[in-house]
């Protein structure tokens, strides 16, 4: 994609901006971004709004290091932590905020949305989840929770298929694009 994909433009804004804009419009107590590459690039944004970075030096190792790095980073007793993606900027405050309801509903270890019978992100996990999130390695992220909590788990139905919407290669990049124009 030529750069980080977090920093490419989309709708007048970078695809990161979106994704911490929505987080600090919705109902989290804290929002804390992890770096890693080109993170001196990024924090400058994050700084402006105001928002906790972390650098996550072992950024290389995989998604599990740097879910790691946002626990470390939370501040106080929290009960829970919300999961959102660098390349997700359609995840929009509501859906943050009907995870966020189901979690104090229910009290379940795992809230993921899901959309038409499919799993998407982002994913809350309870407290009592964190050292298990602590104890992952490598690029599998905290999914192999899923099998643990299989019965435990709360599915959120959301309405909207953006759960599902990340950027992974430069196609993805231009079908969001193509089907999110400006409004």
């Amino acid at each position: 994609m030529g750069q980080p994909k977090q920093l490419l433009p989309f709708r007048g804004r970078t695809i990161l901006e979106w994704v911490v804009d929505n987080a600090l419009a919705s109902t989290l107590h804290q929002v804390i971004v992890v770096l890693g590459h080109e993170a001196e690039a990024v924090k400058p944004l994050m700084e402006q709004r105001g928002v906790a970075t972390v650098v996550n030096p072992s950024y290389e190792a995989g998604q599990s290091s740097s879910l790691k790095a946002g626990l470390r980073a939370l501040t106080g007793e929290a009960d829970a932590a919300l999961f959102l993606l660098g390349d997700q900027p359609l995840i929009t405050p509501e859906t943050i905020d009907l995870i966020i309801t189901a979690f104090g509903d229910s009290a379940s270890p795992i809230v993921i949305p899901t959309f038409d019978g499919r799993r998407g992100n982002p994913v809350l996990f309870s407290r009592e989840n964190f050292p298990r999130i602590g104890s992952l390695s490598g690029d599998c992220g905290a999914r192999t929770l899923f099998e643990e909590y299989e019965r435990d788990i709360r599915s959120v139905n959301v309405h909207t298929p953006t759960i599902h919407i990340d950027l992974d290669t430069e196609e993805d990049y231009r079908r969001l694009l193509k089907e999110f124009p400006m409004v």
